[in-house]
C-alpha cells in the first residue's frame, strides 16, 4: 500500500487571487508529490510499507530518520493544508465558534493572531489552531516539524513555505496570510477536528 497524493478538495482554480492556480498546481502537483514519492521510495521493501502516513512519521521520529521524518511529516502537513482551506469564505459554528470567543475573544482576534504568528514566523514552516481540553493557541512549527511538535490536537494549519505564496504575493507574506484566513479557512474542517478530538488521519489508498 503506497501512501498517495491526497486529492484536492476543489478545483487548482478555486483560492484565486489569494492562491493562484498557477500556485496551486506547482504546489499540489510538485511539491506535494515530490514529499509523496520520496517517502514511497524510502519505505519501499521495508516494514512500513503497508503502514498508515501517521505511523510512518510516528517510526520516523522514534528511530530518529530525518530524511523519512523530513518527507513523511511533509507529506503529512500538505495534505492538512489542503483541508484546512475553502474555496469561499466561511464561519465557525457550535461548540467551536465558542471556543473561539472563550480563547480569544473573538474570531477577529484569533484571524489576527494567525496573522501575527504567520507573519513573525521566521523562515520555513507552518502556522497551527490547535485544541487542548476544550482551550485553543495558536502554535508554530520549523521547517517539517508536524502534529508531533504541538500542545494538542490540530484543527488547521497555514503553510508559511515561500512556495505557497511567493508567485502570488513575493514576499509580502502577510498579504498571503490575511487573504487566506478572511476567505479561505475551511472552519467546518476544524470544527469537525474540534469535536472528534483526535487526529485527522492522512487519505488512504
Amino acid at each position: 500500500m503506497a501512501i498517495i497524493l491526497s486529492p484536492l478538495p476543489y478545483e487548482d482554480t478555486a483560492l484565486a487571487p489569494a492562491i493562484s492556480a498557477t500556485t496551486v498546481q506547482t504546489h499540489h502537483g510538485k511539491h506535494h508529490r515530490t514529499y509523496v514519492d520520496r517517502t514511497n521510495t524510502a519505505i519501499e521493501g521495508t516494514e512500513l510499507a503497508d503502514k498508515s502516513l501517521e505511523d510512518i512519521v510516528a517510526a520516523a521520529i522514534a528511530t530518529g530518520n530525518k530524511g523519512l521524518f523530513n518527507n513523511s511529516a511533509q507529506t503529512w502537513n500538505h495534505g492538512f493544508y489542503w483541508y484546512s482551506l475553502s474555496a469561499s469564505a466561511t464561519a465557525p459554528e457550535g461548540e467551536l465558534a465558542a471556543a473561539i470567543d472563550a480563547s480569544f475573544g473573538s474570531l477577529d482576534a484569533l484571524k489576527a493572531e494567525l496573522v501575527a504568528q504567520g507573519t513573525g514566523h521566521f523562515a520555513s514552516g507552518w502556522v497551527w489552531l490547535v485544541a487542548k481540553d476544550g482551550k485553543l493557541s495558536v502554535e508554530q512549527t520549523h521547517d517539517a516539524a508536524s502534529y508531533a511538535e504541538l500542545s494538542g490536537n490540530p484543527l488547521l494549519v497555514i503553510d508559511l513555505w515561500e512556495h505557497a505564496y511567493y508567485l502570488d504575493h513575493k514576499n509580502v507574506r502577510p498579504d498571503y496570510l490575511k487573504q487566506i484566513v478572511e476567505g479561505h479557512i475551511n472552519w467546518a474542517f476544524a470544527g469537525e477536528n474540534f469535536a472528534r478530538g483526535t487526529l485527522w488521519s492522512y487519505p488512504a489508498a
